[in-house]
This record gives structure tokens, sequence and C-alpha cells, in this order.
């Protein structure tokens, strides 16, 4: 159970974000910006109250099993600042292993992929849950409760740390001061992580902080130069209820019966999207790898012009 103190943040919290999301619902009516549709919001809210009852079905064998590994912790960390600052860095760098397997790894992205669905980016966006997320998302933490945080800590930081991840769905904040914008997850960095630009596939999965993306090779600036199209490559053309949940996996099973072999219809499970057994589509990988060779032959060509010139 929370504490009164906690349900208070956790309230307030929420409060502030349901506040925030009317405010740029207004905004965008006021400066004609059509950032919010009436269909995409309620597929939003809609994945939302799905996650919502799966969290709230989980959150009992959630709280054993954590509580079960904090029994066997290795530390103890006694001051309260410490172990609060320890716990937010641990549970944003594992967060970070979580999101990334969510993009590497096609069995994840099947169900990750329903919060990148949507073709538009707004603050409700960020309520286009991982549905699913609640029944494995307490394996990537249980480290925390080894290092000795209790499951209701762990619990509260992650719906605080989740929280402020909602808030950076947005266009309407520009990029901030450049020292934040090298050490936080901002709008603009998150921009970027919902685009569906070659330049920009799997990049900036953190939450909190960015370095973890600029010390793994995840990082990603947002180039003023380059338009940002938001959603999937392949946007599902049905968007109804059912569809927007299960379309990834039909796709995926899909192409696990046509490969050949047990070998290739496992890699369709665990390799990155866009992984084929023949060639016929690339993971995101390969496509940049194609598109800056592109760019640097192009640049090249114009530099060699110029100097005949």
């Amino acid at each position: 159970m929370l504490s009164e103190t906690e349900h208070i943040t956790a309230t307030f919290l929420v409060v502030f974000l349901v506040v925030s999301c009317l405010l740029e619902m207004y905004f965008s009516y006021v400066h004609d910006r059509h950032l919010y549709e009436k269909r995409d919001t309620w597929n939003n809210v809609y994945l939302m109250g799905l996650a919502f009852f799966i969290n709230l079905g989980t959150k009992a064998l959630t709280l054993v099993i954590l509580d079960v590994c904090y029994q066997y912790r290795f530390f103890e960390i006694s001051n309260v600042w410490v172990y609060w600052i320890v716990l937010v860095l641990a549970q944003d760098l594992l967060y970070w292993c979580l999101h990334t397997s969510g993009h590497y790894i096609r069995f994840f992205w099947a169900m990750h992929v329903t919060h990148h669905s949507s073709p538009l980016f707004n603050l409700t966006t960020g309520f286009r849950s991982t549905v699913f997320e609640p029944l494995y998302r307490v394996f990537f933490y249980l480290p925390l409760a080894f290092l000795g945080f209790s499951a209701v800590d762990i619990i509260l930081a992650y719906l605080v740390t989740q929280l402020y991840g909602n808030m950076v769905h947005t266009q309407t904040v520009k990029k901030l001061h450049p020292i934040l914008e090298y050490i936080l997850v901002t709008p603009s960095h998150h921009r970027v992580h919902h685009a569906s630009n070659i330049r920009y596939l799997d990049k900036n999965m953190g939450m909190i902080l960015i370095i973890w993306d600029r010390m793994f090779g995840t990082f990603q600036e947002e180039i003023p130069e380059e338009e940002i199209v938001y959603g999937l490559t392949h946007q599902p053309e049905d968007t109804g209820p059912v569809n927007i949940v299960f379309h990834e996996f039909r796709a995926m099973l899909a192409d696990m019966k046509k490969a050949p072999g047990i070998k290739n219809k496992l890699n369709y499970l665990l390799r990155p999207p866009g992984w084929s057994h023949d060639g016929s589509t690339q993971i995101a990988k390969v496509m940049q790898q194609e598109l800056l060779e592109t760019e640097r032959q192009a640049l090249s060509s114009n530099t060699a012009k110029q100097r005949v010139g």
C-alpha cells in the first residue's frame, strides 16, 4: 500500500498532467495547430484504460515478486537523499534497457508498437500505453529490489518518471537550454523518438536522462531542416480497438509462418523489427547506414561540382 504522502504526490502529478493536456488542447485550437484529432485522442485514452486495468490486475503479483527479491537484498542505503537519488537513476537506466528491448526485439516491439502508432504527437500520445508491458516490466526492475529498494518505492519512482515521460510528448515546447538538452530527455529529443523518418528510428530511448542514449549510441539530435513525420513507417489502415493492439502480432506470426526452418522463425520473433530471412525488408540500422552513405555521396558530388565550377 502507498503511504498518504505518496498518494498525495501521485494525485498531484496526475492532476497536473490532465490540466497540461487541456491547456495544450486549448493552445492547439486557438492557434489552429491541429495537434489533436478526436478519434486519435479517444484511441489514446482507450489504450491507457487497457494498460490501467492490466496494471491493476498485476499489481499484487508485482509487489509480491519485488518484495521476495527485496528479502535477499545486497545493500541498504540509510540516507534518504542518497536512497531516492540512486533509486531514480537506477530505475531510469533500467527503463532505458526495457525501452530499448521494445525497439530491438520484435516480440517486445509487437507490444510497444501501440505507443508509436499515432500519426499525431501531443501530450495524450503519452497515454497511448504499451498495453501488455505490465506483464513483463517487473522482471526488468528486479535488480532494484536486490539493491535494497522496497517494492512500494520502486513503483512510486516508476510513477514519477512515467509522468515526466508523458510531459515530453509535446510539440508546443521547442528546444531548451543546451545544458538541459545535454542531460535530460526533452520534448525535442522525444519528438525524434516518435518520428518515422529513417534517420530517427530507434533513437532517444531514455525517460528522464538522455545521457544513457549518449553513452550507448542511441542518441539523435532533432534536425530543424528535416520535417518530422510521426507514427510508424507503415501505418495500420485499421485503427479499430482490436487491430491497434494486435496488428504487429498478426504481422509477426504471418512472417514466422512463411519463414523456412525453425531458426528463421525464431529470428522473426527475436531479431529487430524489419529483419527478414530473404532481405526483402531491412532493420532500421541498415536503412540508416544506407541513408548516411547516400548523403555522403551527394555531399562528395556537390563538393566536386563546386571545385570544377
